[in-house]
């Protein structure tokens, strides 16, 4: 478990819903602004995206509101933004994801989501950096997510709720986001625990289990979010070839740097997608 300040999320007799709903409220007192209409969740390469698709009216940093933790990584300072768009359209940008593989517990990793969705918001991006597991996906390459497995054996649903996920990743999202570049692969992503990365047996049971994108966020984010009515729309940078399909040996450095190089390019490509919403 973690040493940082106490987190309401952790106990376990708490409400998570309710958070969330103070959440919202804190966010709306510290922006002034009543509601969000989208949310998205800027993961590696995405994160230029936020400059592009607005005007950013207000940074917080997320530790200021209710429930949301301190980033894992050193020297990331995880941020909520709230973001006037050219429609006049407000969109709330989550830089503090908590991964699962932090051992948060998996209230805290969709909190953001569930504040999102308490703060207005009902369409919700969710991206991420990723392991390709087709080999024609050059590292830099954007892919649209489709469907996804997860492999956390984990959810964020508590109890009898049964919530039903058949066109998750939003068919009609997907399609505007093929209106703006007709050329976006789709690919099923899988969700690993991590934080280590796949082994290439492991990559090869995802492959055979129908996944095309290996990573460790998202699946548990985008059930959350459909559990509180949001659309969601996927999408995935591939950073790398899987293991045991590229020849290389992975390094976290290789992900950081292939997320630099493609971020002009998919951060555009996901301001044009927002700005059809």
């Amino acid at each position: 478990m973690s040493h940082t300040a106490s987190n309401p999320l952790d106990d376990p007799h708490a409400d998570p819903f309710a958070i969330a709903a103070q959440a919202a409220a804190q966010l709306a007192e510290a922006t002034g602004v009543e509601r969000h209409d989208i949310a998205l969740t800027l993961g590696s390469g995405w994160a230029k995206a936020a400059d592009l698709i607005g005007e950013t009216t207000h940074t917080i940093p997320a530790t200021e509101i209710a429930g949301f933790s301190k980033p894992a990584l050193e020297g990331h300072v995880g941020t909520l933004r709230s973001i006037l768009l050219p429609s006049g359209k407000r969109a709330l940008v989550i830089g503090a994801r908590t991964h699962y593989y932090e051992n948060h517990g998996v209230r805290r990793v969709v909190h953001s989501v569930r504040t999102a969705a308490a703060a207005g918001a009902s369409v919700m991006i969710l991206t991420n950096g990723a392991g390709g597991i087709k080999e024609h996906w050059k590292p830099g390459t954007p892919v649209l997510i489709s469907d996804h497995l997860n492999l956390t054996a984990n959810s964020p649903l508590e109890g009898a709720t049964f919530i039903d996920l058949t066109d998750l990743y939003a068919q009609r999202l997907r399609d505007l986001a093929h209106e703006v570049d007709p050329g976006l692969d789709e690919g099923v992503y899988v969700q690993f625990r991590g934080p280590h990365y796949e082994t290439p047996a492991e990559v090869q049971m995802a492959k055979a289990m129908g996944g095309h994108i290996v990573g460790m966020s998202t699946a548990l984010e985008a059930i959350a979010a459909r559990q509180a009515g949001m659309e969601v729309l996927g999408l995935s940078l591939i950073t790398n070839l899987a293991a045991g399909i590229s020849p290389e040996p992975l390094s976290h450095a290789e992900v950081i740097q292939a997320g630099k190089d493609a971020e002009p390019v998919i951060s555009a490509l996901l301001a044009r997608i927002v700005a059809k919403l």
